[in-house]
Formats: structure tokens, sequence, C-alpha cells
């Protein structure tokens, strides 16, 4: 049995204290981000989404009657079940200031029990590797920003996230890409409230190393309150605080705004929107994934990377799409943060955000994001 299959796994964010934070794209030497893009991308030759033939019981109303089934869902039933799952996000008009944000703090994560073996889909852990600081200033890589949310039952989180492409908006998005259980508590919870977006935050340094900053330094291309939000279906029905199958399937998108007014989108503001590519082939990925990890020896107020190079395998379910997983050394604080490579043509694109790691803070995982993880986005672009 790998390494990998021995080592517990956990979540990267708790129910009530959610811990990630903001990630961005990047390449090698800390540049400017890439050139905002018109559409979320689509190709390649990744591995085919094999789906359970039987659902669990007790599930939501307004699921398929089998997993397989959902790769076939069109708009109409993704707003049927959205209906039957309403998120509701009453935000509290200056309810995020800066040590609210800072007092956000991460929850050290839950152990799990090690996937069993699973017929060669996943593969020994990959070295560790070190995360590395971004060069400031973060709007250099606006697309990479914070996620702060309220639970249900109460206490607040962080969480990261990426603007992406807008496919029926071009140059004009509002969407932005983070984990599922950065939104939502997965099977029997509910969808956490008060949810904005905070692109490059801390972007001077103002609020590091403990110091008091001002709502305009933490927050320097503004505050973006979620309207609309759409998880996985997988992620509400089976979803956990530790990593399990859902975990293959924990990726959600929200539709933002300013509540401050303006005509400029998002991604007109922050100058870039990342594409994500769907069905990336695995064997052409070089991964470098963005965080603010907010345990020790990190704070939650610095943006880091992990240049993990070429991901190996992670399956708890042999029939869902296997997990991203590269080495990486950053802590509870960077769920939800952005997984990028460079597609074909030279553009740099979302590929898996993060969604679990290792207690000895080793390695990270994302979901594979292809045909259901596009049906949630363009659902969303729609709507």
């Amino acid at each position: 049995m790998s390494s990998l299959r021995r080592t517990a796994f956990a979540a990267l964010a708790a129910a009530t204290l959610l811990t990630a934070t903001a990630c961005g794209p990047g390449d090698d030497g800390g540049k400017a981000a890439p050139p905002p893009a018109s559409a979320s991308a689509t190709g390649g030759s990744g591995g085919r989404l094999h789906l359970p033939t039987s659902l669990p019981s007790g599930l939501l109303d307004g699921l398929p009657k089998s997993w397989d089934e959902l790769r076939k869902w069109k708009f109409e039933d993704w707003d049927n079940w959205a209906s039957k799952h309403v998120f509701n996000n009453p935000v509290v008009k200056d309810l995020w200031n800066p040590d609210r944000m800072n007092g956000a703090q991460p929850q050290q994560p839950a152990p799990v029990t090690p996937p069993p073996a699973d017929s060669g889909v996943t593969d020994p852990e990959p070295a560790p590797v070190q995360a590395v600081a971004v060069p400031r200033p973060y709007t250099r890589y606006a697309a990479s920003g914070k996620v702060f949310s309220t639970a249900p039952g109460g206490g607040t989180g962080q969480c990261s996230a990426t603007v992406v492409a807008d496919p029926a908006h071009p140059g004009k998005s509002n969407l932005v890409w983070t984990a599922g259980h950065c939104v939502h508590e997965g099977k029997g919870g509910d969808w956490f409230k008060n949810i904005i977006f905070v692109p490059a935050y801390n972007s001077s340094g103002a609020a590091s190393g403990g110091r008091k900053a001002s709502l305009a330094q933490v927050a320097p291309l503004g505050q973006w309150w979620a309207d609309k939000v759409i998880t996985s279906p997988q992620w509400t029905a089976e979803g956990g605080h530790s990593g399990n199958s859902a975990s293959q399937y924990d990726f959600a998108v929200l539709k933002v705004h300013n509540p401050d007014g303006g005509s400029k989108s998002l991604e007109e503001t922050v100058g870039t929107a990342v594409p994500v590519w769907f069905d990336a082939p695995r064997e052409q990925l070089t991964i470098s994934a963005w965080g603010y990890p907010a345990v020790k020896p990190f704070d939650g107020r610095e943006l880091n990377r992990c240049d993990g190079g070429k991901p190996v395998r992670l399956s708890f379910d042999p029939k869902r799409p296997s997990m991203l997983t590269i080495g990486c050394t950053m802590t509870a604080g960077s769920s939800g943060g952005g997984w990028f490579a460079t597609m074909p043509d030279g553009r740099q694109a979302l590929v898996s955000n993060t969604s679990i790691g290792t207690l000895e803070h080793t390695s990270l995982s994302g979901p594979y994001l292809e045909s259901v993880a596009k049906q949630a986005l363009d659902y969303l672009a729609k709507k």
C-alpha cells in the first residue's frame, strides 16, 4: 500500500470556521497575471467521468436517479435542483471589517480513514514542496482573493478563491471559483451566509505582522457580495468535515456584485479573469497552487504558492474522477485556492482548487474538473 494511502487526509476548512484563502494565477518569477480571458476553456483528453450507478440513501430532493444521469443534465435540470436548494445570502452591511476578517480563524482539520486500495488510481504521495511567498503587490494577481462567510451555527471563516472567466459574458465576469466546503456544510447541512469575495486581500502588506489596517488597505479592490452560489449535488448529498468521496466533487462557483454600485464588473475591476480548463489532460499538467494558509507557520495574511509540478492521483471512489495531488506545505487556510496550469495556447488556466491535504502538511489534493463542473459553471453564467 502506498504512503499516500497510509496518510490521514483532512479537509482544509471546517464547517463553522472555514480555513482557506484567496489564490491567484501567476507564472514563474512572480510575474503579473495573464491578460483577461474571454471565456472558459474546454478541451483535452483527460479521464472520462465514471459515476456510481446508484445513489446513497437520504439524498436531497431534485437529484437524478443515478450519478451517471447527472452527466447529461441541462440548464433546466440544474435550475430545478437549485430551486430546491436555495442559497439565501442576507449579507449584513458593514459586517466584514478588518478585525472580523482577521478573526476568522482556521480550525485544525480532523483525520479521516485513508482511502482503500482502488485498482491503481491512487499513486504514491509526492515529495513535499515548500510554499513560497508571492511578491507584492497582490493587485498584480488580482484574480486571487479571499472568501469570508458566517456559518449557520455561528462562527466566521475564510477561504481562497479565484475570479474565473464567464462564458456567457466575455470580458465582464462576476464569477468566482472556490471549494464546495467553503460555501455549504455538506450532507445534512446548509449554506453558509454573508459570503463575500475580497480580491487581492492585503495586497500592500499593511495588515501583515499583526498590524492594524484599514478596510481600504485589506480590500483595495472592494468587497464583492455573493448573490448566487452553486456547488455539486455530490457535495450537498455526501460532503463532510473531512476528506471522502465527495471531495472528488468539492468545488463551487459564486456570482457576485459590488454593493457600492458602479457599472464595472468584477473582471473589469480587477483587470483579469482566469479561464477554466475542463477535462485537462493530466499528463500535460504542471500545477502551481495558490492560497493564504492560516495555520502556523502561516497567519492567513500572506499569499503563498506551491509549484507542485506534475500531479499524481488520489481516489476515494474509483468510479469517480481521481483527484489531483501535488506536494505542498500550505496549511489549513488554503481551501478553495486556485490550481493553475498552462494551456496549449500559452494562457494560464484554472484546473482545480484546494480541497483536502495531509495532516502533516506534505501534500494537497483537488478535484479533477470535468463535465459536472462545467455544467455548474455554465448554469450560473446563464442564470
